[in-house]
């Protein structure tokens, strides 16, 4: 999509942000594994947390981009990719978003930030149009790493990145990420595990990949969920 002259940023109260350069490749990602849950309808669309623009920018199908990302430092590369950027949290900024507009809200990575994701997905659902829908992405708390290790070593260790990122706030599994859309009035249309046995392989974690293949296998799949670091949704107002 290309972008006309008068794009413009809009101020809120964001805060500072990582200046490091994997943080700055975090902030650039291009998610190509969320396309297909994208709906063909999207003209009007506003990304939640938006980082530098990458995703939104480049999904194609849209002649309106809005965004909200809370980082001012983010967001200033982001104005040059997407028509109207709001800087700020979702709740401080709300208000200045149109009701009822949007055919396609994406939530990448963002809910389990939420201090009440309850309350988000209530919410959210006011921006979306008559047929549109949420899009998103969230850890899998039931990833093989982090099960294994507090099944086996006892540990919950928070970390600057991952599953357990000091960020988050809210840890989900399939069934409570379902139990979450359906309660907030949303209608799962697709929900399914992404980036499979994703991290860098220590000796230590390749056994205990190893275990998590099996136990898929000999469960007939029904461990098969802790192989995927993330789940994503596409969803619809009931």
């Amino acid at each position: 999509m290309k972008h006309e002259a008068g794009q413009k940023m809009i101020d809120g109260n964001g805060t500072g942000t990582k200046t490091d350069e994997g943080a700055n490749q975090y902030y650039r990602n291009t998610r190509p594994e969320m396309l297909s849950f994208l709906p063909q309808n999207r003209k009007r669309a506003l990304e939640i947390g938006c980082a530098e623009g990458y995703f939104l920018s480049t999904i194609g199908g849209t002649t309106e981009t809005w965004a909200v990302e809370a980082y001012p430092e983010v967001a200033k590369h982001a104005q040059s990719r997407i028509d109207k950027v709001l800087v700020g949290s979702f709740e401080s900024m709300r208000h200045k978003l149109p009701e009822k507009y949007f055919d396609l809200i994406i939530c990448n990575d963002v809910i389990e930030h939420m201090a009440d994701h309850d309350q988000f997905l209530t919410q959210i659902k006011s921006y979306i149009a008559p047929g549109g829908c949420i899009v998103g992405s969230i850890p899998n708390v039931r990833y093989y790493k982090n099960l294994f290790e507090l099944l086996f070593e006892k540990d919950w260790h928070y970390r600057g990145h991952g599953t357990l990122d000091k960020t988050h706030l809210r840890f989900f599994t399939e069934k409570s990420l379902r139990f979450s859309l359906e309660k907030a009035g949303f209608e799962c249309k697709k929900i399914r595990g992404i980036n499979k046995y994703m991290d860098r392989i220590s000796a230590r974690d390749r056994s205990y990949m190893n275990i998590a293949k099996v136990l898929s296998i000999f469960t007939f799949g029904y461990f098969e969920d802790i192989g995927y670091l993330q789940f994503a949704f596409q969803a619809q107002v009931k």
